[in-house]
């Protein structure tokens, strides 16, 4: 008995250490997982918060000696929640040569199946989707980078837009002058020959134009924009448009020079901006008739005016009785078109502030208190809804000197004060401190691309366009650089804000990008698209989208996208078929925000040699077929003898991408 008591405590004594070993074992264990899982941890943090600097997509890093470096590929340290798709990736080949400035809802072609009346062939009539361009529109053959801003205003490259027409043209007005393999643009216009500057002067005599009233303009019929252009250096941001029409490529000029432009017309629809958007607008000799259709078009000029902004005229038929004999027009006939805009003004209850000389202003009540019997219409989006012969209401007010607008800040402490759409709680769900919070979140936005795309603090960008702009807080944040933004709001957006972007100062319009943008190819460096995939992804293909962004991007031009990892790996593999070099970089909070950011930049189309051959038509029709099957772009032109020479001239050129190729394993 006493031995098997001694064996018992000795099994007793043996189970003990055994399970005091395992406890020991299991706590080593959990340390060094906690351990791990802790380094782990602060090194992603680490890693997030510095983001090294790279000058031009698909080229190597270039870490910033002045602080640590980090990889910028989310996919690097996102493997479990990333995984690269084996699916084909479909190569998107250059259009013809003859579609170098293809406007798709400005076609020429398409626009004379439409009324004359109100220049409804001159307004916007986008293709169907069976007319839909998939491929690449390129530069012409010897497309230079433009002049950087300020030199841009003054100079283009000729081969970027070769058209003569204005410089024969408007050669007495020094609209634009050829010299050399440039254009140079004196600054001159039908009505201010003595130049744009001395122009201005002439009105900020009249009115406090520089006195940070007036910031926002828009110039019906601009010419190449040399009057939006010199406002510039005067603090006040104009929106000019013209037509696309037989003064060829007036606003492609004006792009080119780094100035605000879109091509539009004043015909039967109404213009694509906010009520109450602009301090001035501006006439020139726009050849618009304001005094037909009963008044239509200065209703229209009243709308998108804001209560106490300006009217400026000038040309027929101001001064009439001066220039009557060179207009080649009656007395009579100039006199009753000018009675007849003087009795619309009225009644829009606008008051004349002075006629002299060839210039004429009203100006916009700043309520409408006194204006009681005026017939209002509702409000409404913009786009695409014909004009009305009724006022767009004004917001009330009791007191006679108020406007009705609410106060705004002059400029330039406009761009950052509460906007009065937001203190009034117009806009739903946004109040003054969500504002000042967006302004935050875009200051570090800002801090954080000029650490990925370090062009943006070096003036490389002057033309910039946000595609879903919200509440224009990177245009704000983007101020203290030479550049300009032409911010979108997106006609499915949840909040229709354009109307607060222009109480800030800033420009913008309306778009549907389910359809092409009214602006001609190449005519913006650096686009910014944030949620725009997610809120276009159901409603039309992504691809067109993505096509009219290349066409509208520069060569080596930049685009900056936010949006879920999803989608923007869906965008990246179409991307990547336009010969866009890509990289998806983390979200400035770090890996661990869902939202990412793909970086994109367009590499130039450059011929590499040209063809020249002539023969019958039948033959070169043959072996232009065969061309186009090399992927070379062809035109076939006329005999230099005319059109009806049986001898035609089948003219070829192939060409070539530059720039380092995309990282791509599934290219046909």
């Amino acid at each position: 008995m006493e031995y098997l008591y001694s064996r018992m405590a000795k099994d007793n004594t043996g189970l003990h250490h055994q399970t005091e070993a395992r406890r020991k074992k299991l706590t080593l264990v959990l340390g060094v997982s906690g351990l791990c899982i802790l380094f782990y941890v602060l090194g992603a943090w680490q890693t997030s918060n510095v983001p090294a600097s790279y000058s031009k997509i698909g080229c190597e890093t270039q870490s910033n000696p002045s602080s640590e470096s980090a990889d910028l590929d989310f996919k690097s340290h996102n493997q479990f929640e990333f995984k690269e798709t084996n699916l084909t990736i479909k190569n998107f080949e250059p259009c013809d040569l003859s579609l170098s400035e293809y406007t798709p809802c400005e076609d020429r072609q398409r626009g004379r199946r439409f009324d004359r009346n109100m220049m409804k062939y001159r307004e916007r009539h986008c293709p169907s989707k069976d007319e839909l361009l998939y491929c690449l529109i390129p530069p012409p053959p010897n497309y230079k980078i433009p002049f950087k801003w300020p030199q841009s205003r003054d100079y283009a490259w000729y081969d970027n837009i070769p058209h003569r027409e204005l410089s024969v043209e408007k050669a007495v007005q020094n609209w634009i002058q050829v010299e050399g393999d440039r254009f140079r643009f004196p600054g001159g216009g039908t009505m201010f020959p003595r130049g744009a500057d001395a122009y201005i002067d002439d009105i900020a005599r009249l009115i406090p134009l520089t006195a940070g009233g007036i910031r926002t303009a828009i110039d019906t019929g601009c010419g190449v924009a040399s009057f939006g252009a010199y406002l510039l250096k005067r603090d006040i941001m104009a929106v000019s448009f013209a037509p696309r029409d037989t003064h060829e490529a007036q606003v492609q000029f004006a792009l080119e020079r780094g100035v605000p432009a879109i091509i539009g017309i004043m015909g039967s629809k109404r213009l694509p901006y906010p009520a109450r958007a602009f301090d001035l607008a501006h006439c020139s000799r726009c050849l618009i008739p304001w005094f037909k259709n009963e008044g239509l078009y200065l209703m229209e000029v009243d709308r998108v005016l804001r209560p106490g902004g300006y009217w400026i005229l000038s040309g027929p038929p101001i001064n009439w009785k001066q220039y009557w004999r060179g207009w080649e027009r009656t007395e009579e006939d100039l006199k009753k078109e000018q009675d007849s805009i003087e009795d619309v003004a009225k009644s829009l209850c606008w008051k004349k502030v002075i006629e002299k000389g060839d210039l004429a202003i009203w100006r916009k009540p700043i309520n409408h208190i006194e204006c009681k019997k005026l017939k209002q219409n509702n409000k409404s989006p913009p786009l695409y809804k014909d004009l009305e012969s009724c006022i767009t209401p004004l917001p009330e007010t009791n007191n006679p000197e108020e406007s009705s607008d609410g106060a705004l800040e002059d400029w330039p402490d406009r761009a950052f004060a509460v906007p009065p759409r937001i203190i009034r709680g117009t806009i739903q769900d946004i109040n003054a401190e969500k504002f000042r919070e967006d302004n935050e979140v875009w200051k570090e936005r800002i801090a954080y691309y000029k650490k990925i795309v370090p062009e943006i603090s070096h003036g490389r960008f002057r033309n910039i366009m946000d595609m879903n702009a919200y509440l224009g807080g990177f245009a704000a944040s983007m101020l203290k650089y030479p550049s300009w933004v032409m911010n979108v709001v997106p006609v499915d957006a949840e909040k229709q804000t354009l109307g607060v972007i222009y109480e800030r100062g800033l420009i913008g319009t309306y778009q549907d990008w389910c359809e092409g943008f009214s602006t001609y190819p190449r005519t913006y460096d650096m686009i910014h698209a944030g949620g725009l995939f997610s809120l276009y992804e159901n409603k039309c293909d992504l691809t067109f989208i993505l096509l009219e962004m290349d066409r509208i991007l520069r060569p080596e031009g930049t685009v900056v996208m936010r949006d879920n990892v999803e989608t923007l790996t869906k965008v990246e593999r179409i991307a990547k078929g336009m010969k866009w070099n890509t990289q998806i970089v983390d979200h400035e909070k770090g890996p661990y925000n869902p939202e990412k950011i793909l970086v994109a930049m367009d590499r130039i189309l450059r011929p590499e040699g040209t063809v020249v051959m002539r023969d019958n038509v039948e033959t070169l029709t043959k072996v232009e077929r065969i061309t186009k099957g090399m992927k070379w772009n062809t035109q076939i032109v006329d005999h230099g003898k005319g059109p009806y020479n049986p001898e035609k001239i089948l003219v070829a050129v192939k060409t070539y991408w530059t720039g380092q190729p995309s990282n791509n394993n599934n290219n046909n």
